[in-house]
């Protein structure tokens, strides 16, 4: 039977990798590769950079197929989304079908973790309930964005018998964790933080992390944050994407209350 690895490759330090997932690489046949455009190529090429690190006495093979762009006139949001992971699994199993031998094995790369704010997962068990091909896979886990944003502040996420809320940009906007002490947030296109107006809180930023191009900045969220938002812009226009992620920590509350 066919089998597919999903297989997490951390944030983009190519150490990241785990001893796992440098194993799940040396058993793929053909590796995935989604074609985001010229913008976003150097995703590509960092995921080319680790396999032709880590595979070992074999010819890598890879097969790009162009993602599918989501339609902004669909509405609401959620029904934009899984139009557009309707398009991404059809894609999915023509690959698996087509570019896997019956006793063959493909890859998918996830940046990051495969279980956080990745749709691979999901699109992959589409394909499965679709029953068009058969195949089993498997799911290495990561190294995420997140715990390397902890690991260059140096911080521990929760507080002593704390509680860590992970949201979106677009969640936080909307006013989620509006009480919450410490809130991760990822997929913010818009720096939803500005509209935190608690003059306490302290923000832990981090951009392309565990790159070469990785940007940090940290403290008082009324003090960095115009900087953040002026730094992310210019390394925007000069690379054309960027990937970010940041802590909110409001200060800890007392004991009793």
């Amino acid at each position: 039977m066919r089998r597919v690895l999903i297989i997490g490759i951390g944030a983009g330090h190519p150490e990241h990798l785990t001893v796992q997932a440098i194993g799940a690489l040396n058993q793929a046949d053909v590796f995935f590769l989604l074609d985001k455009g010229a913008v976003k190529e150097d995703l590509v090429r960092l995921r080319r950079d680790v396999c032709e690190r880590y595979v070992r006495e074999r010819t890598l093979r890879f097969v790009s197929v162009r993602d599918p762009v989501r339609d902004p006139t669909i509405e609401p949001y959620a029904a934009r989304v899984v139009a557009w992971h309707e398009a991404r699994a059809a894609l999915y199993e023509r690959m698996i079908a087509d570019e896997i031998g019956e006793d063959g094995c493909g890859a998918f790369l996830v940046w990051g973790d495969p279980s956080l704010y990745d749709s691979t997962l999901r699109i992959i068990d589409d394909v499965v309930r679709r029953d068009n091909v058969a195949f089993s896979y498997e799911v290495i886990p990561g190294i995420s964005s997140v715990q390397v944003l902890a690991a260059r502040h140096k911080l521990a996420l929760n507080r002593i018998g704390g509680a860590v809320h992970i949201t979106t940009g677009r969640k936080l906007a909307a006013g989620e964790a509006a009480s919450e002490q410490d809130v991760v947030v990822m997929l913010d296109g818009e720096c939803a933080f500005k509209q935190v107006e608690d003059d306490d809180v302290e923000i832990y930023w981090g951009a392309y992390l565990g790159t070469e191009r990785e940007i940090l900045r940290a403290g008082k969220l009324r003090e960095v944050g115009l900087e953040i938002e002026r730094v992310r812009a210019e390394a925007r226009r000069e690379h054309g994407w960027i990937m970010d992620t940041y802590l909110l920590r409001r200060p800890a509350r007392d004991a009793d209350e």
